[in-house]
């Protein structure tokens, strides 16, 4: 029974690895998406995220689970160990997506700022300017020539 537990958790971790390349892919697609400002393409992508991200995290919680114990014992049997190259090739992966994450998050939060500055350019030049709130924005200036 050790065996086909073990095999069962290489399974779910090769489709954890799998998944996991999925996701790196639709963040590629995402910022892609942004930089040809291509909206259906990037809210596409954002439901696929969140439908991998929702597998990822039940697998995930499959793999931490311990074993269970035998009926006769009162301690829970150790986790059958996953494959070792099977778990490189998931840690090798899973740093590449933290930093292609890291990029995605900066993409997404200087986006916005952008789509804020010029929304107020645009309403400024439309002769409806409104002033951001807070420290900074105070100190910045946008001039526009037609």
């Amino acid at each position: 029974m050790t065996t086909v537990v073990a095999q069962d958790r290489n399974r779910k971790a090769a489709e954890y690895l799998q998944l996991l390349g999925a996701l790196r892919d639709e963040l590629i697609r995402a910022m892609g998406a942004i930089a040809a400002n291509a909206l259906a393409e990037f809210e596409e992508s954002v439901a696929s995220q969140q439908i991998l991200s929702t597998r990822l995290t039940v697998l995930a919680d499959q793999l931490s689970l311990p074993l269970e114990a035998e009926p006769a014992a009162d301690i829970e049997a150790p986790q059958a160990p996953i494959d070792s190259n099977l778990a490189q090739q998931i840690h090798a992966v899973g740093d590449s997506l933290q930093k292609l994450n890291r990029v995605y998050a900066a993409l997404i939060h200087h986006s916005s700022r952008t789509t804020a500055v010029m929304v107020s350019l645009f309403a400024s030049v439309r002769g409806q300017f409104q002033e951001d709130s807070g420290p900074r924005s105070k100190y910045q200036t946008w001039s526009c020539r037609m």
